[in-house]
């Protein structure tokens, strides 16, 4: 093992006795903060720990087994227990490189996922509906909660725009990959000559900005218009002005929203989206000034880049940023989504391992 690891390893060791010790001080009990906050750092550090004093006796099986050596009559036995040793200490240590890698601060936060139509007119908007329904029932799979928070429908029940508020554990970590251009190929309802079209939509995750202090949004920079809502909701709905929209002068960002009948609930809904936006066009701002990681996984970050094709004819799924193809596209369509999060998270955990390799 790598002389920085091993110290990394060793003071996270320590911290987690330190911490111990803290959360079993009496004084401690009396500061509910502290003990959010020291309870959330162990949480993070024990796993790391535990698997560091699995290597450690990975170790000591080693030197044991070498001292075996010695002995005639257990020297076959001992080279089968090295060199099975061996390979166990190279995989903990690969663990324990993962498990050290940078964590995204955005992991753990719910996110706004917005779907938009592209090219194809009345087709992609009912491949937006497709691409809705297979994150509602990934999200579903996870035990995550969802709410639809703005949604402009399309003439044959599609969608031209959607977002959806999706609230779990781990929810940006294994949606933020999602974002990008999502093209599908196949036979439109409205096709009578019955060939292939290519329609395409763009995905946008954005994480969830805190209640308070995340994005800061000063109200003389802001714009709201009310107005009456136009489409499906009842006498109430288009008689009132209960529809929202929000600019912001500075980003010329605008949000609207008048799923709700209530002025006041839209508005907060919108002021929301608006702050996750910022957030996200902050992020992008920063990884565009500091563009190393990530680039195999968003290329360059623009939403319009194509990262996924859904193609029914074949029943293929190909994501492009990876070269990974799975016949089982009905089954990705109903929320079958991890092994592609799984390859996509593997990838980048690869790069960051590597860019950290070549820093050292």
């Amino acid at each position: 093992m790598k002389p920085s690891l091993q110290n990394k390893l060793t003071a996270l060791s320590r911290r987690l006795q330190e911490i111990d010790a803290a959360l079993a001080a009496e004084e401690a009990a009396h500061d509910l903060q502290r003990l959010r906050t020291l309870a959330r750092e162990r949480a993070e550090i024990e796993p790391v720990v535990a698997r560091f004093q699995e290597y450690r006796r990975a170790e000591a099986d080693l030197a044991a087994a070498q001292e075996m050596l010695a002995d005639p009559e257990m020297k076959a036995l001992a080279e089968e227990e090295i060199q099975a040793t061996r390979a166990r200490l190279q995989t903990l240590e690969g663990d324990l490189e993962r498990l050290l890698l940078p964590k995204d601060p955005n992991d753990e936060r719910n996110v706004f996922l917005e779907i938009r139509a592209g090219t194809g007119g009345e087709e992609s908007a009912l491949f937006a509906a497709d691409l809705l329904r297979m994150y509602l029932r990934y999200a579903e799979r996870q035990g995550w909660r969802t709410e639809i928070v703005s949604a402009s429908e399309s003439a044959l029940g599609g969608f031209k725009e959607v977002i959806v508020r999706i609230e779990g554990a781990g929810a940006y970590s294994k949606l933020k990959f999602e974002s990008g251009g999502h093209r599908v190929q196949r036979i439109p309802q409205t096709e009578a000559q019955g060939r292939i079209h290519t329609s395409a939509c763009t995905v946008a995750v954005l994480p969830e900005a805190d209640e308070i202090d995340d994005v800061k949004i000063d109200p003389a920079e802001i714009r709201v218009d009310v107005f009456r809502a136009s489409g499906a909701g009842g006498q109430h709905v288009n008689k009132t002005e209960s529809a929202v929209r929000i600019t912001h002068l500075p980003t010329g960002i605008v949000v609207e929203c008048q799923d709700d009948r209530s002025q006041h609930k839209n508005r907060e809904r919108a002021l929301k989206i608006l702050a996750a936006r910022i957030k996200d066009q902050q992020l992008r701002a920063q990884q565009a000034s500091v563009a190393t990681t990530r680039r195999s996984l968003i290329g360059s970050g623009d939403r319009s880049e194509r990262i996924r094709t859904y193609n029914f004819p074949q029943s293929r799924v190909t994501d492009h940023r990876i070269n990974l193809t799975l016949y089982r596209l009905g089954q990705v369509l109903d929320g079958e989504l991890d092994e592609i999060i799984a390859a996509l998270t593997a990838e980048h955990q690869a790069e960051q391992l590597a860019a950290l390799a070549h820093g050292d």
